[in-house]
């Protein structure tokens, strides 16, 4: 099948004037050893999904703490909202980490705090006052489907309500840019696609730029075919052979970054990886 890709309904195309959120150019990485991945370059620009495929081990998760500089590249350039961050001081990381929300793998919620306290953590640690930071929890968990866990504890809620607290709480400060690390890693198929319904929730109401890191080639697939429809409240798909144009893909493999394109062009690639990583 061709995919291609439409322009509505969508969010707003990409502005190419207004530059990469983020940008990473001719990145390497190792540690006490070979390099994990070399010469990575790619962009995120705003409004824009993107998909990074592979399997485990390659370095995809490795690639998001260069992002927020919870790592530094040994080779290379990362800029985040237009600033060069790979030899920033920590204290000037700071204002630039609060402007992205990151889903972790497993959600790492706090057992020990309540649903309330792991979304609103950041704005606790700003000192936002109390009846604010209800206000602000209790719209992130309707965005997601989950008010009703506001004074619960995470041991209390199934793993896939879990996740969604975790993108709760990455949504809470509206961010400008949104990284999520496999967030349906462990899942079953049904929760799985729960959690990507409202990722794309995100992207089509919000429109807020993001980077995904998935092995799970159904949960792209459905990223790119499907938008939100905000009458139904609901992700429906897109009809047949057209696709999400502001939703992209990357491949990693052996270290390198072997594609960069859309959905339709990663179907037809020629590179024996690909084939056999769809197949």
């Amino acid at each position: 099948m061709t995919y291609a890709a439409i322009p509505a309904p969508q969010p707003p195309p990409v502005n190419a004037a207004q530059g990469p959120v983020v940008a990473l150019r001719n990145v390497a990485q190792a540690f006490d050893g070979p390099p994990v991945f070399e010469d990575v370059s790619f962009s995120v620009a705003p409004a824009e999904t993107r998909i990074l495929l592979g399997p485990a081990g390659v370095g995809k998760s490795v690639l998001l703490k260069l992002i927020i500089g919870l790592l530094r590249p040994i080779e290379g350039s990362v800029e985040l909202f237009g600033e060069e961050i790979s030899q920033m001081p920590e204290e000037k990381l700071f204002p630039l980490r609060a402007r992205a929300g990151m889903v972790f793998q497993e959600g790492a919620l706090f057992d020990s705090l309540t649903v309330r306290d792991n979304v609103a953590y950041q704005l606790i640690q700003e000192r936002v006052p109390d009846e604010a930071i209800d206000a602000r929890v209790h719209e992130a968990l309707r965005f997601v489907g989950l008010e009703q866990t506001f004074a619960l504890y995470p041991s209390s809620l199934s793993g896939g309500m879990r996740r969604r607290v975790a993108i709760a709480r990455a949504l809470i400060h509206q961010p400008e840019l949104i990284l999520y690390d496999s967030p349906t890693g462990g899942l079953d198929p049904v929760t799985s696609e729960t959690i990507i319904e409202l990722i794309v929730k995100q992207r089509d109401v919000r429109a807020t730029p993001s980077l995904l890191v998935t092995h799970r080639l159904q949960d792209a697939f459905t990223l790119c075919t499907h938008h939100f429809d905000s009458e139904e409240d609901r992700m429906v798909p897109l009809p047949e052979g057209q696709t999400n144009r502001n939703t992209t893909f990357l491949m990693l493999n052996e270290g390198h970054l072997i594609f960069d394109g859309s959905l339709d062009e990663l179907v037809h690639s020629k590179d024996p990886f690909v084939r056999e990583f769809l197949e």
